[in-house]
């Protein structure tokens, strides 16, 4: 029988932190009463992270560890929609910025919406590269799909699984930023959005991806593909 929720959790070099994480989300879970899996998709970590996970695992039995090569953030996590096998998908990054506390306010809203968010705000404090790459996100949906979701690439975000699983599998699986794509597409077949501010922490440890690439190509690589499946998917 298919889970009320999974959780997709995609996780990088996460040692330092990934017990607090899977301990914080099971807790949460459990003290809703939900039935849940927690999909930790370990995405070729070089540290200690899977030998982590797989000590967490004994404790909580709803946790599943999936190992595999190193793809980057975005296929992780698109990789983790379309295996979900439940009613609802949650994605949650695995660096505790975004916690656990907060998520009952959006799971009491799962049948009133499609899609629900928590919304980050950023200031000064958020690296720049994020800023960049969010601002770039944000503008190109405007663009290309329509206004009504303020934080385009949020990790906090509650999905009804039937609703958008066709555009989980029309989305090429290398997409860098496939979150940004899925924002689009929910504005643009006016599906019910509701959003929340979720206190944000930063990032104590642990692995930013995106640093060890070039800025410029980050951002011109999530634009082009936004506005290329923006392109296809009004023409079908």
């Amino acid at each position: 029988m298919a889970k009320e929720l999974t959780v997709v959790i995609p996780v990088y070099n996460e040692e330092e932190i990934i017990q607090t994480v899977i301990e914080d989300w099971a807790t949460t879970l459990r003290g809703l009463k939900i039935d849940f899996e927690l999909k930790a998709y370990n995405d070729g970590s070089k540290d200690a992270t899977v030998e982590k996970l797989k000590a967490i695992a004994a404790t909580y039995p709803e946790l599943t560890i999936i190992d595999k090569p190193n793809s980057g953030h975005g296929p992780t996590i698109l990789k983790g929609y379309r295996e979900a096998d439940s009613d609802f998908v949650f994605q949650v990054d695995s660096d505790n910025e975004m916690r656990g506390e907060y998520f009952e306010q959006l799971w009491k809203e799962r049948q009133n919406y499609d899609f629900v968010i928590g919304r980050r705000k950023f200031n000064f404090k958020v690296p720049l590269p994020r800023r960049v790459v969010s601002f770039i996100a944000k503008k190109c949906v405007h663009l290309f799909y329509g206004r009504g979701i303020s934080d385009m690439n949020v990790p906090y975000r509650l999905m009804n699984r039937a609703t958008f699983s066709a555009i989980f599998e029309a989305i090429p699986e290398d997409t860098f930023a496939p979150n940004v794509i899925i924002s689009g597409m929910a504005i643009r077949k006016k599906m019910k959005i509701k959003d929340f501010h979720v206190p944000t922490s930063f990032r104590a440890t642990g692995t930013v991806s995106i640093q060890r690439m070039k800025l410029l190509k980050v951002a011109f690589r999530s634009f082009k593909e936004t506005i290329s499946f923006a392109r296809s998917s009004a023409s079908k």
